[in-house]
């Protein structure tokens, strides 16, 4: 089968290593492999691609990923959760960021870097869980530009 690119807003948290991600992925019903997948489903591309708002959370620890849908979350909340991060890392304390009941982040300053830990929580009935992933350390900058970026594709 082919590849099936995904689009959408998306906020990675961590290195290529372990990492947590707030995601509402998009499927191009165009794109030759979601064509290739919604016939092998018997389906048209469209219901195969879906409408495209439904946020989900991803995690991975060396190699280990997991996910889980987020159902009613909006695109509101996920910017509200984006904002909360920015005027944290801006204020330069320790602080804890919530996104609902399923992400906590925990955030610990040194001059130009953030030591996060990820907090996470899938819903009932999720077969594994609750995680803790040390992120690592992030620089400070890195943090601020992605989280613009990801606000800025809520637009």
């Amino acid at each position: 089968m082919s590849p099936v690119a995904m689009g959408g807003p998306a906020l990675f948290i961590g290195t290529d290593t372990v990492y947590v991600a707030l995601v509402r992925p998009e499927l191009d019903p165009a794109d030759p492999g979601v064509r290739e997948a919604a016939a092998e489903a018997g389906v048209t591309p469209e219901e195969f691609a879906g409408p495209g708002n439904v946020w989900a959370l991803m995690l991975d620890e060396d190699g280990e990923g997991d996910g889980f849908e987020l159902p009613g979350a909006r695109d509101i909340e996920a910017d509200d959760f984006a904002e909360q991060l920015q005027r944290a890392l801006v204020a330069g304390e320790p602080f804890t960021a919530e996104a609902g009941n399923f992400l906590r982040l925990e955030a610990r300053p040194s001059p130009t870097t953030w030591q996060l830990t990820a907090h996470v929580t899938p819903p009932e009935g999720h077969d594994a869980g609750p995680w803790t992933l040390e992120l690592g350390t992030l620089p400070t900058a890195d943090l601020l530009a992605d989280l613009e970026d990801f606000r800025r594709t809520l637009v």
